[in-house]
């Protein structure tokens, strides 16, 4: 009897987390539509993802608002958002050169 029990409960808890897991992944998808990439607004280590040459992925922007570096904004703010590297003192939609801070 004891093991039809913990075997039911054992079945309920993988359930449990599987809705819970896809729950989670619908809310980043929902996330990530309502979002843009926008490059140069990232501070060092702080960048979801695409930190150029020499480095890996998400957290390894090497300086702060690097212009090859992306983080997720809401959509439409990312070119209000301030990158003192950024030609334009902006974000961008795509990555840039970067220019002396000012």
């Amino acid at each position: 009897m004891t093991k039809t029990k913990l075997s039911t409960a054992a079945i309920t808890l993988a359930l449990c987390a599987a809705v819970g897991g896809a729950a989670t992944q619908g809310i980043a998808a929902d996330k990530a539509a309502a979002s843009e990439k926008c490059f140069g607004v990232a501070l060092k280590g702080k960048n979801d993802c695409a930190a150029g040459k020499g480095t890996s992925c998400a957290g390894t922007s090497r300086t702060d608002h690097q212009g090859n570096a992306w983080k997720l904004v809401p959509d439409g703010t990312c070119v209000a958002t301030a990158s003192p590297k950024s030609p334009t003192g902006f974000g961008q939609l795509a990555e840039f050169k970067e220019v002396k801070a000012k």
